[in-house]
């Protein structure tokens, strides 16, 4: 089957940065899977997405699918023909349906093993690149991720920004067909202002070299990308710093441009006296700049900007961007002396006039429940309680500053530096940002005490308030954020070794709501689900579901010991005698579920008869003598390790004892017997619950 590289190109006005590279890649895996989907192979596929296009480029894509062997059984023969062997309707319909002649359905008879039947193979053709690939290209348009479409002119066309071309090039052939109401050509357009006009490709292949040495487009965006990053890591040591490159802000920028240079400039050191965090901000939200530190990663008067053009003389370029930075840290450089004229604490007044939500009240209540969660917080775990509570009191202090509200990320950042200027013990400052800790998956936890107690108390706060009055998260809506909200607590408990309850915790949260109906339901409600997040923890961590289920089946609230359960289980599995274990622990579950009017009693050594039943009692006896310290002690891994000698007593009682004897008193002992058994390990976990798909 002979093959032709494929170029399509949607040639647009400027695509929105953040969303270009999704979109680029949405498109290209539309148009690869449904090539796939109709059998047309091809070798590879290279992706092109700058401000002005999305491409894609099919290496050596097959002309036409191969054809298709297709098989049809129809009624069984003494179906299809009566007695007088004519063809009945069954027989016709057949016919019909796969284009054969009554006559010949005595040639169409095949057995399919078990009866003769009506049988036809046929020859599909596979399908014509040229007939379907427009088709894909409409589909793979409309379902792009695009949450708003615009029209523009008279079109009725719909796209994320107004479409001036499409290209569709098979080899050097111009695929004659539309999409989006325009008709394909074999044309793309060069850079905005350096080469403004139509290139015409005269193959498909040359699509890349063509934008780039005649079009200066660059226009694949991974190639792009790189050379932004070469170009700013170079333009930092120029400068004898080094360039920050974050990932989302080299994103951004690569979606901006088409032909990337990057260009130094500077700014005056004064302005460094503002927190660093500010500047940053100033130049990375607004003006797409990178910044540069020295090697102490102290921030440096200096900023590098990635233009679109190739100016005869930079200088202006970089004169431009200066003079546009400089009110912008000056706005900065205002709010921090401003704002420091005013401390946290004669800020909280102000919080009373922002809601935090309706039914919970204000910011200002909600750190005077923080304050008072905090209190405990700080006693359970001996932090200092006075400065857990001046943090909890000014923690949303900063939300009323000027740099805050100019600088929405610079939340709890702020409130460092102002903390610091009011005078307050470090901890306290530290607090004022570690209480956002961790923000995201991966994310650092608080280095100090206090830092942490607020983390949680401002967490939990929220969680048991916005389940207190009936808005938990549902399907993909979660407005307040309460499933991160939720790991954040469950980290910086697990990680930072906190032996705290969850339970406890909850209520007394709960407590400190006016608003809500502070219950037992309320607290097992937010239990379960802030639980049930440990849940991908653990799978992240490879540890089977049955095991978070043994663990969990125990109604447990406090991570940690939850925790070091779930890896004492896990370790067990690993035991050659888990397994049996596992299952004779099912097994007893599903005999005791069954006996009617049972309660366990202590065992009575007169009734044990058979000499398999005297052994596990004596083993259960020895085994438990070995069992309890350990467990005091919370090493459950050594004590689920103690009792792998139980198997071969187990399993001999299985085998050699009848468990519903005839005699009463005998049933009930062995009941009993086979109910300590599960006691004993039920101390650790539910074991039963090991056994795959019994559940």
């Amino acid at each position: 089957m002979s093959t032709r590289d494929l170029l399509i190109e949607i040639g647009t006005e400027e695509l929105p940065p953040v969303a270009l590279k999704g979109l680029s890649d949405a498109f290209a895996d539309s148009i690869e899977s449904q090539l796939k989907d109709a059998a047309l192979s091809f070798e590879n596929a290279e992706r092109f997405a700058s401000p002005r296009r999305l491409a894609v480029l099919l290496r050596g894509l097959s002309e036409q699918a191969p054809s298709q062997a297709i098989e049809a059984w129809g009624p069984p023969a003494k179906v299809a023909f009566d007695k007088d062997d004519n063809p009945t309707r069954a027989a016709e319909a057949f016919a019909q349906k796969n284009g054969l002649a009554i006559e010949d359905l005595k040639n169409h008879i095949a057995n399919d093993g078990k009866q003769d039947k009506l049988f036809v193979k046929n020859e599909q053709a596979g399908a014509k690149t040229v007939d379907v690939i427009f088709d894909m290209i409409e589909r793979a348009l409309a379902a792009l991720p695009i949450p708003k479409r615009m029209r523009w002119g008279a079109s009725r066309a719909e796209f994320v920004r107004p479409v001036h071309w499409i290209t569709s090039l098979y080899g050097s052939d111009t695929l004659d067909g539309k999409a989006l109401n325009l008709t394909a050509g074999n044309t793309t357009r060069g850079h905005r202002f350096h080469a403004n006009r139509a290139l015409t490709i005269a193959s498909a292949g040359d699509y890349e070299s063509l934008l780039r040495d005649e079009g200066k487009v660059v226009a694949s965006f991974e190639k792009r990308r790189e050379m932004i990053r070469e170009q700013v890591a170079a333009e930092g040591k120029k400068l004898g710093g080094e360039a920050v490159i974050s990932d989302d802000l080299l994103d951004e920028v690569t979606a901006l441009v088409e032909w990337p240079v990057a260009l130094a400039g500077s700014f005056e050191e004064r302005f460094l006296k503002v927190p660093a965090e500010a500047l940053i901000s100033s130049m990375k939200e607004h003006q797409k700049y990178f910044h540069v530190v020295d090697t102490n990663g102290n921030l440096m008067p200096h900023f590098i900007t990635v233009a679109n053009i190739e100016s005869a003389d930079p200088a202006q370029v970089i004169a431009g961007n200066e003079k546009v930075i400089r009110p912008r840290l000056s706005d900065a450089a205002f709010f921090f002396e401003t704002d420091c004229k005013t401390t946290l604490f004669d800020r909280r007044e102000k919080l009373k006039t922002i809601v935090f939500q309706e039914k919970l009240g204000t910011v200002f209540d909600k750190t005077e429940r923080i304050a008072a969660l905090s209190r405990v917080l700080a006693e359970k775990i001996g932090a200092d309680v006075t400065l857990a509570e001046r943090a909890a009191q000014l923690c949303k202090s900063d939300l009323v500053t000027d740099m805050v509200y100019e600088f929405a990320d610079m939340q709890g950042i702020a409130g460092y530096y102002y903390a610091s200027n009011d005078g307050e013990p470090a901890d306290v400052a530290k607090a004022m940002n570690e209480q956002y800790l961790p923000r995201f998956a991966g994310d650092t936890l608080p280095t100090t005490q206090a830092g942490s107690v607020i983390a949680l108390a401002d967490r939990l706060d929220t969680i048991t308030g916005i389940f207190g009055i009936g808005q938990p998260p549902s399907g993909s809506k979660d407005p307040f954020a309460l499933r991160r909200a939720c790991l954040g607590v469950l980290r910086i408990i697990l990680e930072q070794h906190l032996e705290l309850d969850l339970r406890e915790l909850i209520t007394l949260a709960a407590k400190q709501h006016s608003a809500i109906k502070a219950d037992d339901a309320l607290t097992e409600t937010v239990l379960v689900y802030m639980i049930e997040r440990l849940r991908a923890v653990y799978d992240e961590q490879g540890i089977p579901a049955e095991v978070f289920m043994a663990v969990t089946a125990k109604n447990l609230s406090a991570p940690l010991d939850i925790d070091r359960r779930i890896k004492a289980v896990n370790s067990f599995t690993a035991l050659g005698e888990a397994e049996a274990l596992a299952a004779a622990n099912k097994r007893v579950s599903n005999i005791l579920a069954k006996a009617e009017g049972f309660s366990t009693g202590e065992i009575n050594e007169s009734l044990l008869q058979e000499e398999a039943e005297k052994r596990l009692a004596a083993s259960l006896q020895a085994a438990s003598g070995a069992f309890q310290p350990l467990l005091e002690k919370g090493d459950f891994e050594a004590a689920l390790k103690s009792l792998a000698s139980l198997r071969e007593p187990v399993d001999s009682f299985f085998d050699d004892v009848m468990v519903n004897a005839d005699d009463p008193s005998l049933k009930k002992n062995r009941l009993s017997l086979l109910s300590h058994l599960r006691e004993l390990f039920l101390q650790v976990a539910d074991i039963s619950l090991l056994v795959p798909g019994k559940n």
